[in-house]
């Protein structure tokens, strides 16, 4: 089959997992890797092999850059010892927990540690698709999300030095120990010198006035690879430095773009992060292909993938518990500064380990060869196994979290949605305090009547607002006035496709006020 023909049919099975996990509420990961698993069984679909070279280059640094750049600094900053407790301690007691069962089961020690820093990673997307059909507390969210930004940089650290075990067949502890510290550093250093140079970059644009969102946001998707390989060519991490890099500029991005930039960007890094999962999960179906048709491999290589999944579940729940409770036994300054934290939320973080797209595109990534030219050991029995456990995670843990969520009455610690109206009264306050200060000055008849009509505009978004906080009741005059406002945004809507469809504008014209008009119906809603 030829590959237009292999990339259109998996962007219609995209599609139609789409429409499956909408239509059935399910994350959409699990959608993916279920759609994945469906594929290696179908009759003549053809096995193919992907460059491993290609999969780290192509797939992991947009991934690593969204990550970054949804992080929430101050939430990770708050919950920084718990993070790292997960993910490097959890990443590290992993990683050697699923090698040695992996070595017993058979496996040469350097494949063992390939295939534990390969599931040792949770992934936060696929957690978060779930989360958000929930009131979850944001310290959870908080915790499972730094967790998964760092846990990415460290397990892939350790991948790093295991495959370059397994290919060379030479490693030293020391020596990998303070290489770590230097190829983390450095990729943090790396990453946040590009950021800088990209904040420069949109500064000097806007200078020149030559700033643009087309431009912005073609910068947006270069830096991530800018960051990876301008960090891999110096010999330190890549993925720390897409991560920091993605870090800064989202912390910025309010001060150095515009908004137009940031409507493109999200709409465009939504779905872009969309199709590298659908894409990944799909492509490991028909690389399956070739282990479904060798009964024994599949047959003996399915009891051991069983078997580390139990492993890696095991493994966090043995970890989290007692590093949630034992350093507050021990230390009363920790206890008063940090309490105890309620059973039932330390039980959802110590099941919410599901392994997702960093862990499948590590194993796609394993070089087909070692340094002496040999293929490189054990390297299917590695990909069919790391697959079995991302999908016995993700489905299994993934769809028993939903239970779980109910079982435990897991309720947020606020309302979000209440916390957010409150920071929209407040936004529009200060611009009413703006306006009053301008009303204070010498102005025409007509200015006057300008500043008065934008203030009760003002005034107007505000008691909107105020009529969705929690125990007040929307009023008969808020609901017309939705109701008043659709129907002129209908009747634009009505004349400019009239217009267009009479030949009298152009669709250059249409689109531009169409865009316009949908900006103006999504803030109603």
């Amino acid at each position: 089959m030829e590959i237009p023909y292999l990339l259109a049919g998996a962007l219609a099975a995209i599609a139609l997992c789409a429409i499956v996990a909408k239509r059935f509420e399910l994350p959409y990961p699990i959608v993916f890797v279920l759609a994945g698993s469906a594929i290696a069984f179908i009759p003549r679909v053809p096995a193919i092999a992907i460059d491993p070279q290609y999969i780290f280059l192509i797939v992991l640094p947009p991934l690593l850059w969204n990550g970054g750049w949804g992080t929430d600094w101050r939430l990770l900053q708050a919950n920084l010892r718990p993070v790292l407790l997960l993910a490097i301690g959890l990443v590290f007691a992993t990683t050697l927990a699923v090698a040695w069962t992996a070595h017993a089961l058979g496996f040469g020690w350097a494949p063992a540690f390939v295939l534990g820093a390969i599931v040792s990673p949770p992934d936060a997307i696929a957690a978060t698709a779930i989360f958000e059909r929930f009131s979850i507390p944001r310290r959870i969210v908080a915790v499972l999300d730094g967790e998964g930004l760092i846990n990415d940089g460290s397990a892939l650290v350790i991948y790093r030095f295991a495959v370059a075990a397994a290919v060379t067949g030479t490693f030293s502890p020391s020596y990998a120990a303070f290489s770590m510290v230097v190829v983390a550093a450095g990729g943090v250093v790396v990453g946040l010198g590009l950021a800088f140079g990209i904040e420069a970059l949109a500064r000097a644009l806007a200078r020149l006035n030559l700033a643009d969102s087309l431009i912005d946001n073609l910068v947006f998707l270069l830096a991530p690879y800018a960051a990876y390989l301008s960090a891999e060519a110096l010999g330190v991490s890549g993925v720390l430095a897409t991560v920091a890099g993605g870090i800064y500029v989202s912390r910025r991005s309010a001060v150095i773009y515009g908004p137009q930039t940031r409507l493109i960007g999200a709409a465009v890094w939504n779905l872009l992060i969309y199709l590298l999962n659908g894409f990944v999960f799909l492509a490991i179906g028909l690389q399956l292909r070739s282990f479904v048709r060798d009964p024994g491999f599949f047959v003996k290589e399915i009891g051991v993938g069983l078997v580390v999944s139990l492993v890696a579940i095991l493994a966090r729940i043995v970890w989290v518990f007692p590093a949630t409770y034992v350093p507050r036994w021990t230390s009363r300054a920790l206890q008063r500064r940090d309490p105890v934290p309620s059973w039932r939320y330390v039980a959802v973080i110590a099941w919410t380990g599901l392994r997702g797209i960093v862990s499948l595109a590590a194993a796609l990534a394993l070089p087909l060869r070692d340094a002496a030219g040999q293929p490189f050991p054990q390297r299917s029995a590695i990909v069919f196994v790391a697959f079995c456990v991302i999908v016995v995670t993700l489905v299994f843990q993934g769809l028993s979290l939903i239970p779980l969520l109910h079982w435990l009455h897991i309720d947020a610690d606020e309302d979000i949605g209440q916390r957010e109206i409150d920071v929209r009264v407040k936004a529009l306050r200060a611009g009413l305090k703006r306006l009053a200060e301008i009303e204070t000055g010498e102005h025409r008849p007509a200015e006057w009547e300008v500043i008065g009509r934008i203030k009760s505009e003002y005034e107007h978004r505000i008691d909107h607002l105020q009529s969705h906080l929690p125990g007040e009741r929307e009023s008969d005059d808020s609901l017309f006035d939705h109701r008043l406002q659709d129907e002129a945004l209908r009747a634009e809507r009505d004349a400019i496709m009239e217009l267009r469809d009479g030949g009298k504008i152009p669709d250059e014209i249409f689109r531009r006020i169409e865009y316009d008009l949908d900006l103006a119906e999504t803030r109603l809603r």
